[in-house]
Parts: C-alpha cells; sequence; structure tokens
C-alpha cells in the first residue's frame, strides 16, 4: 500500500496558497496498475513526485514498504545543476553500487543524448531530462515494485517511445504502474484502476471506467 497521512501540498503565489491536495488522508493498493486523472494544473504531475520522493509535502507524510521508482516522462526527478552523468551516480551509490561505470554506460546508451550526458540536467529540453530518468530507472538489474510514469508518450520520437513502451511492458509481470497520461486510450491500455485528483482531494476507483465518468463528469462536461 501507499498510504497518504493528512498530506497537504501546496505552493505560493501572489493571491495566498494555491493548494495541491489538503488534509488528504487515503490508502492506494500496489497490486493494479492506477491511472491518474485531471486537467492541466490540478496537479498531477506533483502527485506522482511526492509518490516518488521527487518532492515532498507542506504537511503530512507518504508512506510506504514498496519499492517506488522516481517519476519517468517529462518531469522525471533528476537534480538540474549536476550533469545526467553525476545523476546517475549519485543514485547508482545510493543503491549500493561501488563501481557505476555499467550503469553510466546503460544509461547513456539508453538516453542517446550524446555529449549532452555531461552537461547540467537544467540545460535539457524536457524529452532529454525524461530520456536519462527513464534509462537510469531501467538501468538496474532489480525490479521496482511500482513504475511512476508521467506523459511518457509524449517523450522523444516514435523509436524511442517504442523503446521505453517495450521495457516498461517487460517489467509488466514483476510490478505495477502509477501512470499520469492525458491519453485515455493508453490509460486504458496499460491501467484497471483510477485516480481522479478532484476539490484538493484523491479519489480512487477499483475500476478505470468508473474513474473516467468522474472525470468527464467534473471537468468535461463542465467546459
Amino acid at each position: 500500500m501507499i498510504k497518504f497521512e493528512n498530506v497537504s501540498k501546496f505552493y505560493k503565489t501572489k493571491q495566498g496558497r494555491h493548494y495541491i491536495l489538503r488534509d488528504v488522508t487515503i490508502a492506494l493498493p500496489t497490486d493494479v496498475n492506477i491511472g491518474v486523472l485531471g486537467p492541466n494544473g490540478v496537479g498531477k504531475s506533483t502527485l506522482v513526485r511526492m509518490i516518488g520522493g521527487a518532492d515532498y509535502p507542506n504537511k503530512g507524510e507518504i508512506l510506504s514498504d514498496r519499492n517506488i521508482s522516481w517519476p519517468l516522462g517529462l518531469q522525471g526527478g533528476l537534480q538540474g545543476s549536476m550533469t545526467a552523468r553525476e545523476n546517475v551516480r549519485f543514485v547508482a551509490r545510493i543503491h549500493g553500487y561501488k563501481d557505476t561505470s555499467e550503469i553510466e554506460k546503460k544509461v547513456a546508451d539508453f538516453a542517446e543524448i550524446g555529449k549532452f550526458f555531461d552537461e547540467p540536467v537544467k540545460s535539457y529540453s524536457s524529452g532529454m531530462r525524461s530520456r536519462v530518468s527513464f534509462g537510469l530507472t531501467m538501468a538496474f538489474d532489480f525490479d521496482f515494485d511500482v513504475l511512476l510514469i508521467d506523459e511518457l508518450g509524449a517523450v522523444g520520437d516514435a523509436n524511442f517511445r517504442k523503446k521505453s513502451q517495450a521495457l516498461i511492458e517487460s517489467k509488466f509481470n514483476s510490478t505495477k504502474l502509477i501512470m499520469v497520461s492525458h491519453s485515455m486510450g493508453e490509460l486504458k491500455k496499460y491501467c484497471q484502476a483510477g485516480i481522479v485528483i478532484k476539490d484538493q482531494s484523491l479519489l480512487f476507483y477499483p475500476k478505470l471506467d468508473d474513474a473516467i465518468k468522474q472525470y468527464e463528469e467534473t471537468y468535461v462536461a463542465a467546459r
């Protein structure tokens, strides 16, 4: 399970605090693939980043005994002032690798960004960041219990998307997904359950079709 205990997340604006989540307590299962639904700006990427430890609540805790990846996709979880190589070394050492050269090579080969692998990540396009973060996750010998995916379908060219999707599907027997996507077709292909972000809270539905119905009633029909 992934447990949210009294979680609040906000950003400071000139008009005051802008809340993404407010006092949320919920337990999400980790035995199904979950799609995250909501319009632009509601906080889907922020939610995924917090689950993956790339961002933190302002209040409360997110707890789990599962091995959860950092976010893959347009946002990613990389440190901007470090190069891709330095990010890879840092993460590899956290996971117990003393010799990081093999991991570095795997990520560099997968990302296909050439000399930019040794440039600061803050200089990358969103697509380049996602290539590195995705390659970093897939480079390790162990499997994550949960893969976090943020708009993977928007990453890179057709060949890279095909390669990334093939790798994800190869992990299906040993891992589950929490996926952000604007493509209902993609969510239906990969996910069984759904989360809708509504009124600064999380609504979980064991059936994805019920989550899609709630999303459409809340956001699409209101336009």
